[in-house]
């Protein structure tokens, strides 16, 4: 399935089927998921990169014991809206990921988005550490929430 227009994957959804929300950063995959309702996403794990086939497994297993029916992936834009380096490495990841398990799938523009779920998690006076245990989900979340607010 190709990479499809927002509006078009509330459609292309199973009724029930949740979305995954992923945030794909160079040392780690942040994974969020929805409610059924796709009303709120909630964070769900940060997945340590290894190789991206052990990778996608893990996303999968995730999505399958999920009910996923579709992803939405992380744009990162630059700050002037334009696609640089890293977003040719996002896009070439998802399309790896929809080879190995094809779902409608989406991009919602990432920016400042780990920034933003940083300043929440210090207003909250989370330590250092928690903060890095935690960010990347929460980044996923916040990027997945973004397109379910939307939709």
């Amino acid at each position: 399935m190709p990479i499809c227009k927002p509006g078009d994957l509330v459609r292309l959804l199973a009724p029930g089927a949740r979305l995954i929300g992923l945030d794909f950063g160079s040392k780690t995959i942040g994974v969020a998921i929805s409610d059924a309702a796709l009303r709120v996403a909630a964070p769900v794990t940060t997945i340590r990169r290894k190789k991206f086939s052990a990778d996608a497994d893990a996303l999968i297993k995730i999505a399958e014991d999920r009910g996923v029916g579709g992803f939405v992936v992380g744009l990162p834009l630059n700050m002037d809206g334009t696609e640089g380096p890293r977003c040719q490495s996002t896009r070439d990841l998802t399309e790896e990921l929809l080879k190995r398990h094809d779902l409608p799938t989406i991009f919602q523009d990432e920016r400042m988005s780990s920034q933003a779920v940083e300043r929440a998690m210090i207003a909250e006076d989370l330590s250092r550490k928690r903060r890095g245990e935690s960010i990347d989900a929460a980044a996923a979340a916040y990027i997945l929430q973004s397109a379910l607010d939307a939709l």
